[in-house]
Parts: C-alpha cells; sequence; structure tokens
C-alpha cells in the first residue's frame, strides 16, 4: 500500500468518527516520518523489529544468539536454546538456522 493509500484510509477513518482528530494527526504524523506503512505496533513493516535483533555479548553460549532474541521478545534466552535444541532434533533445522542468525545478525556495540 502506497503513502497516500495510507493518508486517504486514515482521512476515511477519521471522516466516519473512528478517530479522533488528535489520533487522526499523530497517525498521520508517524507515517509520514516513517516514509511507509503503518502496522499495529506502530512499525514500518516490522523493520524495526528486524533491525532491533542483535547478537548480546553478556547472555551468550556460543554467538549470543539466544540471548539477542531473548532481548528482543521478552522470553527467557534458555526457552529460546530449547527451541533451537528442539529444532535440532527436526533434521538440524535449528543448527542452520541458528548459524545463519549468527553469521546474518550483527552483534551490539
Amino acid at each position: 500500500m502506497s503513502l497516500a493509500d495510507e493518508i486517504e484510509r486514515l482521512a476515511a477513518l477519521h471522516e466516519r468518527g473512528v478517530i479522533t482528530a488528535d489520533e487522526f494527526a499523530r497517525a498521520k504524523a508517524r507515517l509520514l516520518d516513517t516514509g511507509g506503512a503503518l502496522v499495529p505496533g506502530g512499525d514500518v513493516a516490522g523493520a524495526s523489529v528486524v533491525s532491533g535483533l542483535r547478537r548480546v555479548r553478556t547472555d551468550r553460549w556460543l554467538g549470543g544468539v539466544c540471548g539477542g532474541l531473548s532481548r528482543l521478545t521478552a522470553v527467557e534466552s534458555w526457552v529460546w536454546r530449547l527451541a533451537f535444541a528442539l529444532l535440532f532434533l527436526f533434521w538440524g533445522s535449528g543448527l542452520l538456522l541458528y548459524i545463519l542468525l549468527w553469521i546474518f545478525v550483527p552483534e551490539e556495540a
């Protein structure tokens, strides 16, 4: 959906009384600041979620991937480690996914 379509959708919601003038102004400003489609969490198509993923230096066993996922999702890192271990039992997909994340996710500064 283009930026113009999103603004038209917001205007239609405002005209129908679904959102107030203040909510319309804030949503429009946020939309214009980000330059993209708004999603319910206020992210631009999930870009801030993906860009927030970093490998950590403090909560790590190997590469810090599970610790980074823990910070991003507010799920304990041991749960992520367990998930990767269980995925490893399914034809090694957990190991492959972990290695790919280790390679492509940058480490925190």
